[in-house]
């Protein structure tokens, strides 16, 4: 027996249904007013700062890893702005949801390659892995942090690098900066991804890192990452300096607003983030 009272309510259940599906799918991350809704004002980490959008979970990482070390990266307060090494400010402010609460000195040092040697090179330090922090010249030189805490110091005569004796034992952290500081000044992207070994995109993990050598080249980190457990997809975030030296920031995906600042690892080819796009073919890791 047909009820057209019940076949009315039961299409308007249905056509309430189907917009409200609209709705999740079109504005996954964000409200009517534009708020980010994968943003948390309160927190002070990237875990707890950045969430991931609806029916993502974050993805499993092994305690005292680098993946646990850059996603609990601290964070400077909501809407804090990000700074040159001088004190200017960075001009475009869409370029990034997070500043990472980190110094950056007072010279024009720490740039883009920089930056993620510093995220490399301070977990190492405060795991005490002293001997896994070294870095690579542009010229091929290996400079060695245990032997800079050893007192000695690096002499750089045109392409001629060497080692001297100057000081006592230090394995203090001002004597680790000012190690970085020289690891800055004569290594770059060029170094940098040639110490990196590659990897396929498909095989992502925290802290490995989209580069491209040059003069200029760039290079940008993933500090986190979610997946969909139904579907398998994987989204990804990204964290960068750049030049001149500034904060380190997490990056918006201006591409998708919907699930930004995530990015998403089903867009195979180019990775366009605000000011550097890269080709999966540029994915790099560092050798454990």
């Amino acid at each position: 027996m047909w009820l057209p009272g019940c076949y009315w309510t039961r299409m308007k259940f249905y056509i309430i249904l189907c917009i409200c599906c609209l709705y999740v799918l079109q504005g996954v991350g964000q409200e009517p007013d534009g708020r980010n809704t994968l943003i948390r004002s309160e927190g002070t980490s990237v875990l707890v700062r950045i969430v991931p959008p609806w029916g993502y979970t974050r993805i499993g990482v092994k305690e005292g890893s680098f993946g646990e070390y850059l996603r609990n990266l601290p964070l400077r307060s909501h809407g804090s702005r990000v700074h040159y090494f001088d004190g200017g400010e960075k001009r475009n402010r869409k370029v990034y949801c997070a500043v990472v609460d980190l110094d950056i000195g007072n010279r024009d040092l720490q740039q883009c390659a920089d930056a993620v040697i510093r995220l490399r090179a301070e977990y190492l330090y405060h795991r005490k892995a002293y001997d896994k922090i070294h870095f690579n010249f542009t010229n091929g030189f290996r400079a060695d942090y245990t032997k800079w805490a050893e007192g000695y110091r690096i002499s750089v005569k045109g392409n001629r690098v060497s080692w001297y004796k100057a000081k006592e034992e230090d394995y203090s952290y001002p004597t680790f900066r000012a190690y970085l500081n020289v690891v800055f000044a004569y290594a770059g992207t060029l170094s940098l991804a040639k110490e990196l070994v590659p990897v396929s995109i498909d095989a992502m993990q925290i802290g490995d890192v989209f580069i491209q050598g040059g003069s200029p080249g760039h290079a940008v980190i993933v500090i986190d990452m979610a997946i969909d457990k139904v579907t398998g997809n994987k989204l990804y975030l990204l964290a960068q300096s750049y030049m001149p030296a500034q904060d380190i920031h997490v990056l918006n995906n201006l591409q998708n607003g919907n699930i930004s600042p995530w990015y998403d690892l089903k867009s195979t080819g180019r990775v366009m983030t605000p000011e550097w796009t890269f080709v999966t073919g540029d994915l790099k890791r560092f050798k454990d």
